[in-house]
């Protein structure tokens, strides 16, 4: 939730027409994450003015403000640091004056933008009114922008104020999640960029091949470790707590780093991109470097130089360079191409995103398959006490689904928990537990914090994640990519289905010390190689799925889906596909929990999906269609093509037949179908549901 964007150039010319539009740009690449309102921060005429502008609504609609301005929008810059931000709210309805960018005062002296939450906002605000300071918004965020121009007030003295020393000495005193850029008129061409809890990297963009592939990180020293940052101009000692009972403030340090020069060892033109995913950056520059948590940025000297420091001293394990990487997607990949909408196009591209998912990891003729990303943990996973599944949403309804082929395979416990329960409940977690969390972005506030709980305990930590470089891919042991692709539209689909696949394979992988297993595990990688068929022939019936949902689904105002087995998993996430892309009712129901409450909502008006795919569970589920029609119920049944036991009087969707455990892979598109249907018949924004955000950083 919320997007950052911020676009640097140095030495080459733009024009401030360009610059709106490549800040608009990446916004609306960042769409996906869920937003309310957005803004912009650019520099103005002069060279101590910031100019921002902000909307409530969509990008378009700042967009128009924007030509709206009396501007002159020809006007170039040789060098030039702007940012720009979509809102979620969270603290304050949406409006202009609560959405981002934020102010420190009137003139603009300090601008921020902020992802995540400031937990301790209320004691911030309450100390800096205390001191003068009239805030305009209901935001948390601001707050960080008094507080910045609060201690450059104070520090403003020191000559060897810094705008990263400044920064710090601000982070210092903040809790919570959060990425921030922080732009300022006291610091031309200057932006500092900051993360904790939520995701940040940085494009670089040069016309020559730069002189390292890396940036050196600088740690703080023992004194910036401890109560404040100490300044090595004046050695006498100042209580740096900003919330301390006598007013004391942080003292500040000069840091220096390494230069961005050409190979002939001179600053070059470079533009730098700042974003939250790199979606909005893929257009600009591949060559992307990811910030960890606590690592401040610094770009400077009109953008030839990127500084990367730690408010914490080196501890002998952290890395010492941020290595500058090469993002693999394609500007086509995150573009809609000839579909109406990303969802659709997610849908259609799953015979291949499975394909992805499986490529150079499942030896067909062999039946054998390799997760490098396991290899050096396998035998370490093969003797841990239980395996425990952590995750949110449709990446929980992927462990649910996986479950019972692990705990088959390996005879391995395995224990499925929602991150936030987990936390609240503070789980028992001993060092012979092997901690699987699975999530599309790998930043999933929860799971993170879930994560970081487990290996706090010694667990062995396993990521299962669809975005390379993520919190989750970088501090877990090891773990499996997916492989998926950018996933764009919020309600995931191919994510749900690559992560099923991946744990497929990671249960497959741990059996094969198991000969009594190899049957099942041929079956069950026979089924992997006819899967991208299957699931061609799934779609093909689409036209089908949009003619049941006008006539039977569409007026409806409730939906139960029921089964049981490997597809209780299906149920439950495909009555959270409808709910969350539809805004109608709908509830997954474990089939043989009928008796115990649910069948009293049965009745000739409730719309029921019975999933009565054939397995061992198929005489059970035949049951629960019984006793469903004896209630004058009249399902619609996703059966397996060729199943001629169902009669005629049903209404039913076909989907080819396969190995029981992956069933659930065909049985979920038409589920998914129908929902994308559902919400288009509706009215409604398929890919940015109201309330909801594809990547939930804030807990």
């Amino acid at each position: 939730m919320c997007g950052i964007f911020g676009y640097l150039n140095y030495l080459i010319e733009r024009d401030r027409r360009f610059i709106f539009d490549t800040l608009t740009q990446g916004l609306s690449r960042l769409e996906y994450r869920g937003y309310d309102s957005a803004g912009v921060a650019v520099d103005g005429d002069s060279e101590d003015e910031v100019m921002i502008v902000k909307q409530v609504g969509k990008v378009a609609a700042l967009r128009k403000l924007i030509d709206e301005q009396k501007l002159d929008f020809h006007k170039t810059f040789i060098s030039h640091c702007s940012m720009a931000h979509t809102r979620w709210a969270t603290h304050g309805q949406p409006s202009p004056i609560n959405s981002h960018p934020h102010r420190s005062d009137p003139t603009n002296e300090f601008v921020i933008v902020h992802n995540g939450i400031i937990t301790n906002y209320k004691e911030l605000k309450t100390v800096l009114e205390k001191n003068g300071y009239v805030f305009e918004t209901e935001t948390d965020t601001e707050c960080v922008a008094k507080l910045t121009k609060y201690i450059y007030d104070r520090e403003k003295t020191n000559g060897n104020l810094t705008f990263t020393a400044l920064v710090k000495a601000v982070i210092k005193e903040l809790e919570g999640s959060y990425a921030f850029i922080f732009k300022s008129k006291h610091f031309p061409n200057e932006v500092v960029a900051t993360r904790r809890g939520s995701p940040l990297l940085v494009g670089v963009k040069t016309a020559k091949k730069l002189k390292v592939d890396f940036v050196d990180v600088e740690f703080g020293n023992a004194a910036e470790s401890g109560e404040g940052i100490s300044n090595a101009s004046e050695p006498q000692t100042i209580e740096n707590n900003f919330l301390s009972p006598d007013g004391g403030h942080p003292k500040l340090q000069r840091s220096q780093s390494r230069a961005f020069l050409s190979e002939d060892g001179l600053p070059q033109p470079i533009e730098y991109f700042l974003a939250s995913d790199a979606a909005a950056i893929v257009e600009h520059t591949k060559r992307v470097l990811y910030l960890e948590d606590d690592d401040i940025a610094h770009i400077a000297n009109g953008g030839k130089k990127l500084h990367i420091h730690r408010l914490r001293r080196d501890d002998g394990i952290s890395s010492s360079i941020r290595s500058i990487q090469t993002l693999e997607i394609e500007l086509a990949e995150i573009m809609k191409g000839s579909f109406d909408h990303f969802m659709q196009k997610e849908i259609y591209e799953q015979p291949e995103s499975v394909v992805n998912t499986m490529r150079g990891r499942v030896n067909f003729q062999n039946h054998k398959v390799t997760l490098g990303g396991l290899k050096a943990y396998v035998a370490t996973i093969r003797r841990c006490r239980r395996i425990i599944f952590i995750a949110c949403g449709t990446s929980y309804h992927s462990c649910l689904a996986t479950r019972a082929i692990f705990e088959e395979l390996t005879e391995i416990p395995a224990q499925l928990e929602l991150a936030s329960d987990f936390l609240d409940r503070k789980t028992p977690i001993f060092r012979d537990d092997v901690c699987v969390f699975v999530s599309q972005s790998g930043e999933t506030a929860d799971t993170i914090l879930a994560m970081r709980y487990c290996l706090e305990r010694g667990a062995l930590a396993v990521g299962i994640t669809n975005t390379v470089g993520s919190s989750i891919s970088r501090e877990t042991h090891c773990g499996v990519h997916i492989n998926a692709g950018p996933e764009i539209g919020v309600a995931s689909t191919k994510a749900y289905t690559s992560q099923y696949i991946a744990l497929v394979m990671m249960a497959i992988q741990l059996s094969e010390d198991r000969t009594s297993m190899n049957e099942r595990r041929n079956e069950i990688i026979d089924g992997l190689y006819r899967l991208p068929g299957h699931l061609k022939e799934v779609l093909s019936d689409d036209a089908k799925l949009q003619q049941l949902a006008a006539d039977t689904l569409y007026k409806e105002k409730s939906l139960l889906i029921m089964g049981r087995g490997f597809q209780n998993a299906t149920c439950l996430e495909g009555a959270l596909k409808i709910k969350e892309i539809s805004y109608m009712h709908s509830e997954g129901i474990l089939a043989g929990e009928l008796k115990h409450g649910p069948l009293a909502l049965i009745d000739e008006n409730m719309p029921v999906i019975l999933v009565m795919t054939r397995d061992s569970l198929y005489p059970k589920v035949q049951s629960a269609l019984q006793q469903v029609t004896a209630r004058k119920g009249q399902p619609i049944i996703i059966c397996n093509t060729g199943d001629n036991g169902i009669s005629s009087q049903y209404k039913t969707i076909r989907v080819p037949q396969t190995v029981d455990c992956l069933q659930g892979l065909l049985n979920i598109v038409p589920l998914q179908l129908l929902s994308y249907h559902l919400a288009v018949m509706h009215g409604v924004d398929v890919d940015f549901p109201r309330n909801l955000a594809k990547s939930v950083t804030v807990e």
